[in-house]
């Protein structure tokens, strides 16, 4: 038996679209979505734009090569525990992009996060709400 895994339940960009987060080189940024994250490749396409679709457990994203900044975009993954995310994520080789469990309030809601940076420059937050 494998390392147990939380499920992914939701994704929100800080942007406008989680479908198509800004990356410099999509075929470079993969291999660390496939490894850290666990997401497959569910689609690609190369007009208007280089571009991929990427997804785990139901829930989609996408990187795509628009010009855009990646120091500015990111995506929220809400998981069903926080806890095994963080361990997921650690026991995959990931260490120094990774921060610490923090609460955050959004809204009127409590959530337990985490950040990863991921070498292309996009941030995500990892939450499970409270």
């Amino acid at each position: 038996m494998g390392i147990a895994k939380a499920t992914f339940k939701n994704a929100a960009p800080y942007q406008q679209d989680k479908m198509s987060l800004p990356v410099a080189d999509v075929d470079a940024a993969i291999p660390f979505y496939e490894k850290f994250f666990g997401f497959q490749v569910l689609s690609r396409k190369n007009e208007p734009q280089k571009q991929v679709t990427l997804g785990r457990d139901g829930v989609a994203f996408g990187l795509a090569e628009n010009g855009g900044d990646p120091t500015q975009d990111g995506c929220v993954f809400e998981v069903d525990n926080v806890e095994l995310a963080l361990a997921e994520f650690r026991s995959s080789g990931l260490k120094k992009e990774v921060s610490d469990i923090k609460v955050q309030m959004q809204g009127q809601s409590q959530w337990r996060v985490f950040y990863v940076v991921a070498p292309d420059g996009l941030c995500y937050c990892i939450g499970e709400r409270k």
